[in-house]
């Protein structure tokens, strides 16, 4: 034991040994030592000596530490030296004054089941550790290690708060940066078990606990598709609203449940990030308007007294929430502040973006929120150009329009650029609302006539003044007047802005203004490519031949190549959100650098194209127009043929359903009439018999035969109709057959319409081959020429000879030129044969038509006279009735008068035994 006493720091005589001298002699001491005693005592003297040694002890005692939980796990307190000393190994100096509590102090005081406590505290916190520092070799032995995830995942459901807070750490570092292991993690039941945690803490009220919860969700969340399509498909995202309940007295605010809200903020972010895939975002943007999680954030947005980070974060968490999404976005314009009068949230959030006094970050807030609201929604657009124009202008209330306008304006160079950020979103991609912003008139000052607002963006732009305000307006007029040849013709007809801009351009200035003089020539650049020619002073042609002595080409591209080569070009093209370090690095919008790229290219090649190539693009683009409409009309044609198709199907149908029923209308009056026949047959015996008893009833059976006369007429007549009506349903399914074979035509006509749009698309093709064939035979013809010059200032014979092959290529290709010019003729042929035939099958359904129209007018004719034979029928029923009675009448008068009289029965009766006699006498012979 002296020998410990020695290098606990007892003085010795003689010569003290180093401290890499004394971690040898104790590690040889465990090594050698038989007493379990001894061993931890050498344990216990390490684990002293690792804070101060650490590398020493890492080197010479890991081997031995590490054998001592193996071969004396049975002891805890050895087991607790060794982890410590193994943790003060790993853990770096800050996490050492944070390290897990010790064994020393305690081992003796306490029992069993605390030990083991602080045992289990000690592993976890060495395995978090070497998580920290070797991450992604211990990620891979955990990953292959049979059920190591999930072992550690019933962590999160131990009594022990203890033992859960540190898996909740260990967890946190397991799932950095490994979407397998994260994946392994989410379908462990994690979201399920650490949204009940966060219940049980209080949410947002909660401590730190809530906080590791809400870090290991971001880790298992952000940017891993397949936990977020499983976390909104488990409805978890209706759990997250109660966590931003937030009441009335929103002051003195805990620095915890500031750090607990601003994660859940992100948390909601994480699921509707713009960087997910669309599908996925719009799904979750949805299940938070259903829940009435949107709803809650805005009520957090228009509360008083939240922090300024929160209010911040959550203005960029509803911006993103409603980012594309109609519904959403209706829903927050529909928003209004709790102030008296009301005022719609947006209108608020711009009044904090042009204030000055507003924190920066704040600001950028807000202006996010904005263009969000903007993102893919034309009815916003036009509800805020709407509050420029003259007509809806309200002087006794500010508008959004007011208040862009007056950012625009201000001496800040901070709201001149937002405010020009904010106006160009109200524009993107919306050709009305670019028209509608030109009739926005503004008066200066008081005495002199309003000018545009176009005008004024140009006046202070030629005024000189800060970089920031000029970029902004720079974007925003290319954003206005690009794609927009009316804006276009509006700018140009201020004789002072294209001077303006070619001065600017052809100057060398410094380094902050070399983006001006790209942004300058951008605009040109766009007053070029979309010009309509409407103005005799500013063509096309004119504007590029000004370039060309005022500028130069090349220099004219150079300086439109200041754009994207400036560094902050390319931070602003990463994602949505203006997220700057600085208010004097504000410079570039994100939907502004796509504007950019989308331009640039187009714009350089329309500067160096000639007038002949342009008349020849133009030419090729006018065909391709009348292609288009041609194949155009025929889509509508043959639309409207399907229409009249389905139209006839359903008159063939219906008209198949008359005729079935016309058909069992005559089939019950073939029955009634074959009733009547068998009435007047009974009735004719009957007769006949009376005439035969009775002398005395002479007048009146000579009544009766006059009304058996009539009734045969009658029958007659019932017959004739019959026939008539049988022969017009042979020509009702003679037409329907007719019409069913001219559908089939009509079929047959929208294929061949099919097969003639193809043939357009592949004569489009064709010509875009020949068009670069030309394009290649240009480039030949350039080469021939520089290669003449050269050859005539002395080259070398080798360029001659490459000249030689350049022109049998150029030679070659006007050759196949030739070829495809007569493919081209041959298509134009074939394209006329079918405009004949569209011709023709015009014709054949304008007859189509016309024999509906019959059909329909023979229908109405024969449903009226199948009235009118029902009528007739009912008429011939009660006149048979009549005639009965009269005849049961005339019976009872002869029973009277003492005559005999037959009754039906008996009449039946007698006819079957005349029958029977008859078959037997026809048996005989």
């Amino acid at each position: 034991m002296n020998f410990f006493r020695g290098v606990m720091g007892g003085q010795a005589a003689g010569p003290q040994p180093s401290g890499a001298e004394t971690i040898q002699k104790l590690c040889d001491r465990v090594a050698s030592s038989t007493l379990l005693e001894d061993r931890r005592d050498a344990v216990r003297a390490l684990k002293s000596l690792s804070k101060k040694y650490r590398m020493e002890v890492g080197t010479q005692a890991m081997d031995h530490l590490i054998n001592i939980l193996q071969t004396d796990r049975s002891d805890s307190e050895i087991l607790g030296y060794a982890l410590d000393t193994l943790y003060n190994i790993i853990c770096n100096d800050e996490e050492e004054e944070q390290g897990p509590g010790t064994c020393d102090s305690a081992a003796h005081s306490v029992g069993g089941t605390e030990l083991f406590l602080l045992l289990w505290q000690d592993l976890l916190k060495l395995l978090t550790a070497l998580l920290k520092n070797q991450g992604v070799q211990v990620q891979g032995i955990i990953l292959v290690s049979p059920m190591g995830v999930s072992r550690l995942m019933d962590l999160l459901a131990d009594s022990r708060e203890v033992i859960r807070n540190d898996g909740l750490l260990l967890l946190q570092q397991l799932t950095k940066s490994n979407a397998a292991i994260q994946k392994i993690v989410a379908f462990e039941n994690a979201f399920e078990r650490l949204l009940d945690i966060i219940t049980e803490e209080g949410s947002s009220d909660g401590g730190i606990v809530v906080e590791d919860c809400l870090l290991l969700l971001l880790n298992l969340l952000k940017n891993n598709s397949s936990n977020q399509n499983f976390f909104k498909e488990g409805s978890y995202i209706q759990r997250m609203k109660p966590w931003f309940e937030v009441g009335d007295d929103n002051s003195g605010w805990s620095a915890q449940k500031v750090t607990n809200l601003h994660l859940m903020l992100q948390l909601v972010r994480v699921m509707v990030s713009p960087v997910n895939s669309p599908g996925a975002t719009a799904s979750c943007q949805k299940s938070m308007y259903q829940c009435g999680l949107l709803q809650q954030l805005c009520t957090i947005l228009m509360a008083t007294g939240v922090p300024a980070d929160i209010l911040t974060e959550t203005i960029n968490t509803v911006s993103e929430v409603i980012r594309g999404s109609q519904v959403n976005q209706d829903y927050f314009a529909s928003v209004n502040a709790p102030s008296n009068p009301p005022r719609p949230a947006i209108v608020v959030l711009l009044m904090s973006m042009v204030n000055e006094r507003q924190p920066f970050v704040l600001r950028c807030a807000v202006l996010y929120c904005f263009q969000c609201f903007l993102y893919k929604n034309q009815k916003g657009q036009g509800e805020i150009v709407a509050t420029l124009l003259p007509s809806t202008i309200d002087a006794n209330s500010i508008s959004a329009g007011q208040l862009l306008c007056g950012g625009l304006f201000s001496a800040d160079s901070l709201s001149n650029w937002c405010a020009a950020v904010a106006l160009a979103h109200a524009l993107q991609d919306n050709l009305t609302q670019k028209e509608q912003l030109l009739r926005v008139q503004l008066a200066t000052s008081l005495g002199k006539p309003p000018v545009s607002l176009l005008q004024q963006c140009t006046n202070i732009l030629s005024q000189g003044s800060k970089v920031q305000t000029r970029v902004g307006l720079l974007m925003l007029l290319c954003t206005w007047i690009s794609n927009c040849p009316i804006a276009v013709t509006h700018f140009l007809h201020n004789q002072e802005n294209v001077p303006f801009l070619t001065a600017q351009i052809s100057e060398n200035l410094g380094e902050d203004e070399r983006l001006v003089q790209g942004l300058c020539a951008l605009l040109l650049g766009i007053c070029i490519y979309y010009n309509d020619n409407s103005l005799e002073n500013y063509t096309k042609e004119k504007l590029k031949q000004l370039i060309e002595k005022r500028i130069g080409k090349e220099n004219f591209v150079e300086k439109l190549g200041f754009i994207t080569k400036h560094e902050l070009y390319s931070r602003a093209a990463q994602k949505p959100q203006p997220v700057f370090p600085s208010p004097e690095q504000m410079l570039f919008d994100h939907e502004f650098t796509k504007l950019v790229k989308e331009l640039e290219g187009m714009i350089t090649k329309a500067v160096h194209k000639s007038s002949e190539e342009e008349k020849k693009e133009e030419e090729v683009k006018k065909t391709l127009e009348q292609h288009d409409n041609i194949v155009t009309q025929y889509k509508e044609l043959i639309r409207e043929q399907d229409a009249q198709i389905q139209e006839l199907k359903e008159q063939v149908s219906s008209m198949a359903s008359q005729t079935e029923q016309m058909q069992t209308t005559i089939t019950q009056q073939v029955s009634q009439i074959q009733q009547h026949k068998d009435q007047y047959n009974i009735l004719k015996l009957k007769l006949g018999k009376d005439n035969q008893s009775q002398g005395d009833g002479s007048q009146m059976n000579g009544l009766q035969t006059e009304e058996l006369t009539q009734l045969r007429e009658e029958m007659e007549e019932l017959r004739k109709q019959h026939t008539l009506l049988q022969s017009q349903l042979g020509d009702k399914d003679a037409l329907i057959n007719t019409l069913v074979s001219r559908c089939l035509c009509t079929a047959l006509t929208r294929l061949f319409l099919l097969l003639v749009d193809r043939l357009l698309q592949e004569l489009e093709a064709l010509r875009s081959q020949v068009q670069s064939q030309s394009a290649e035979i240009n480039q030949m013809k350039t080469e021939r020429q520089e290669l003449l010059r050269r050859a005539e200032a002395g080259v070398k014979i080798m360029q001659i000879g490459h000249f030689i092959s350049n022109a049998a290529k150029m030679a070659e290709l006007e050759s196949r030129l030739a070829a495809l010019t007569t493919d081209t003729e041959r298509l134009k042929g074939e394209a006329k044969s079918s405009s004949e035939s569209r011709a023709e099958l015009e014709q054949q359904l304008a007859s189509v038509n016309s024999t509906v129209a019959i059909l329909q007018t023979e229908k109405a004719k024969l449903q009226t006279e199948v009235q009118e034979s029902k009528k007739e029928q009912d008429d011939l029923l009660m006149l048979l009735a009549d005639q009965d009675q009269k005849i049961h009448s005339l019976k009872q008068k002869l029973k009277e008068l003492g005559e005999t009289v037959d009754d039906e029965d008996d009449l039946d009766a007698r006819d079957q035994t005349d029958d029977d006699e008859e078959e037997e006498d026809d048996d005989e012979d």
